[in-house]
């Protein structure tokens, strides 16, 4: 699958979990550098929110045996917008308007390391 077609299925996916913004947009929403990965810059709600939406999504096309990107990039935004009902239904923040860490996971990482490394735990 070339990057404009993962692209293009993940911003699907995005779409239904985040009430129609893109890629682009929850971006900006987050305040993130052009360089900086979405993904690295969530707390573990709004993480947890999207693992069950990519792992349901790949579930049902599985189950379904569904062929084709038109179809696939329907049944990922579909799944998106279940979760998102569901946040809704049980009274919960949206993904988009939860907050964005202060630290990356990726500098959460790096500053856990260098703690183990030099042996500073505190």
């Amino acid at each position: 699958m070339s990057n404009f077609r993962k692209a293009d299925f993940r911003e699907h996916g995005y779409m239904g979990l985040y009430g129609g913004l893109t890629s682009k947009e929850i971006h900006l929403k987050k305040g993130l550098k052009k360089n900086q990965n979405i993904l690295d810059h969530m707390g573990s709600t709004e993480l947890a929110a999207n693992l069950f939406r990519a792992t349901q999504t790949d579930e049902k096309l599985r189950r379904d045996n569904i062929i084709g990107k038109n179809l696939a990039n329907k049944i990922h935004f579909y799944v998106g917008q279940k979760v998102r009902n569901t946040i809704k239904e049980l009274g919960g923040t949206m993904p988009e308007d939860l907050p964005t860490p202060s630290q990356s996971i990726k500098q959460l990482e790096k500053d856990k390391k260098k703690k183990l490394t030099t042996g500073d735990d505190q």
